[in-house]
């Protein structure tokens, strides 16, 4: 085990993501769940570290006392941007408002995620029908996004993207694209492992890539198995999620040594947030959690 992983435990943060207790996107899965069972649960499985979930108290006195009898922090929570299919105007208005929460309660970055013409929350097949862009939309898109990162580090949150399976920036090439166009003192990166996977990309090479940009980072697996299962029966997002599409770490197809590793020899600080979306009612949240969680102490040194 000499050559073990090592992250620095100084830098480095442990999260984990409230979806897998309760889905946002899909009400009914996790419904059964409280707020107090699903960050007790966090805690209880060895995490420091939380996003922000649709059963969380938004009154950051009440939500402040909840975490810190838990030990836990705020440490990003999702953000739609409608740069591509709206006046920027109303995105930003929305975006002031919930950077000054995020910041209240002590994040460092927001994760944000273009959702003009995403078609991850609709019933279109997520392989076939993902929309691409045009150069105007593109130019809309990059030119928000370094709008809305100035607002962001003036407040004190740095603003990193969120590729995502479904919309419009999914694919390496967009995800390249998207970063050439936009200021690195302005626009960061949250890198997910399991989207990229999904899609078919070589994640380790994106992180190799984009590591000094990348301020977040999502610990996501797959089920190939299921992830197929999605591409040759055209279903949507939201029913590979159902099926068990994603999972924890250690459990899917990833092996995140090298991501771990990756992020070590660069000295990455931040958070490293585990992230899988299941139907709570098959993959119970804390055992799932638990099993992250002393993976991530195996391969990670953490």
């Amino acid at each position: 085990m000499d050559n073990k992983t090592t992250l620095d435990a100084k830098k480095v943060h442990l999260g984990i993501a409230p979806i897998a207790w309760t889905n946002d996107d899909m009400p009914d899965l996790g419904a059964e769940n409280t707020f107090e069972q699903c960050v007790s649960e966090m805690a209880l499985a060895g995490f420091s570290g939380c996003e922000v979930g649709n059963k969380y108290p938004r009154d950051t006195a009440v939500l402040k006392k909840a975490l810190s009898l838990r030990g836990m922090q705020i440490c990003n929570a999702w953000f739609s941007t409608f740069l591509t299919t709206a006046p920027y105007e109303e995105t930003e208005e929305g975006f002031i408002r919930h950077i000054t929460f995020l910041k209240e309660m002590g994040a460092k970055v927001v994760g944000v995620s273009e959702q003009g013409h995403s078609i991850q929350g609709t019933d279109k097949s997520i392989f076939r029908d993902k929309y691409v862009m045009n150069d105007q939309e593109w130019e809309l898109l990059c030119t928000g996004l370094n709008k809305l990162g100035k607002v962001a580090r003036d407040m004190g949150i740095a603003l990193t993207f969120h590729h995502h399976m479904g919309t419009v920036v999914q694919t390496a090439a967009e995800i390249d694209r998207m970063m050439e166009n936009t200021d690195p003192e302005l626009v960061g990166l949250l890198f997910d492992s399991g989207h990229l996977a999904y899609c078919g990309e070589d994640y380790l090479a994106v992180l190799k890539k984009y590591m000094g940009r990348t301020r977040h980072v999502h610990l996501k697996d797959i089920r190939p198995r299921i992830v197929e299962k999605v591409r040759q029966e055209n279903l949507s997002f939201l029913q590979g999620v159902r099926l068990g599409a994603f999972t924890v770490p250690g459990d899917g197809a990833i092996d995140f040594e090298p991501i771990f590793r990756t992020l070590a020899e660069n000295d990455y600080e931040g958070y490293v947030l585990v992230e899988a979306e299941q139907d709570p009612a098959l993959a119970n949240p804390l055992e799932y959690a638990i099993k992250a969680r002393k993976y991530i102490a195996d391969k990670a040194g953490i």
